[in-house]
């Protein structure tokens, strides 16, 4: 159990080092930067209701564009089963608030945060952007970004409370020590390629 403590601390310790003072709570303190990057989740929990996770990510998305922080958004996540698409999901919400889909690109293979975030920089060409998700996942989305070529900020969505928040919690602690290990050890790529659509130089999918 002590070494399993150990190995917890450490994953959490490189990833919050790495995300100090570039994630950030309040809108007018994030840096403007060209791209999103929101990260995905289910719209739905698994007994049908919506997901807060969900929603608070597209209203701090939202909330971006609105104020003139970014431009573009790169909405990210899995789409590998039928009836499931975190992507389209995401920029039909994000339409719903206001955002232009000429101005919203999905990623339909995000299927872990580390492919979206090497997709961002392999496949739509950005090497700076402001990460969208919860703070905890913010925080492992810059982390990452650190070792693929890419200047990353958060923009922290709402945190979600009651038991959904701690199984999150729970999770993001196995989630840190893999990503270490993803970039240190295993080197990790992504699970698929593909053709190259340039944020802002290529029409938005």
């Amino acid at each position: 159990m002590a070494a399993l403590a150990g190995v917890l601390a450490l994953g959490h310790y490189l990833v919050a080092w790495s995300a100090t003072q570039r994630c950030y709570r309040e809108i007018d303190q994030v840096p403007n930067r060209d791209v999103a990057l929101v990260l995905g989740c289910s719209r739905l929990t698994a007994d049908g209701r919506g997901n807060l996770f969900f929603r608070n990510r597209i209203e701090a998305a939202a909330a971006l564009y609105r104020s003139h922080k970014i431009r573009y958004l790169i909405v990210s996540g899995d789409n590998s089963r039928p009836g499931y698409d975190e992507p389209s999901d995401m920029k039909a919400a994000l339409v719903d608030r206001g955002v232009p889909a000429a101005c919203i690109y999905r990623d339909c293979a995000g299927l872990r945060t580390l492919d979206s975030i090497a997709r961002a920089r392999e496949i739509f060409g950005v090497t700076s952007l402001v990460v969208v998700s919860q703070q905890f996942h913010a925080e492992r989305a810059i982390y990452l970004a650190s070792h693929h070529g890419i200047d990353a900020v958060g923009f922290a969505a709402r945190d979600v409370g009651s038991i959904h928040g701690l199984k999150a919690s729970v999770r993001e602690a196995f989630a840190r020590v893999k990503a270490v290990l993803d970039v240190h050890v295993l080197r990790t790529r992504p699970k698929f390629g593909g053709p190259q659509i340039l944020v802002g130089e290529a029409e938005a999918n």
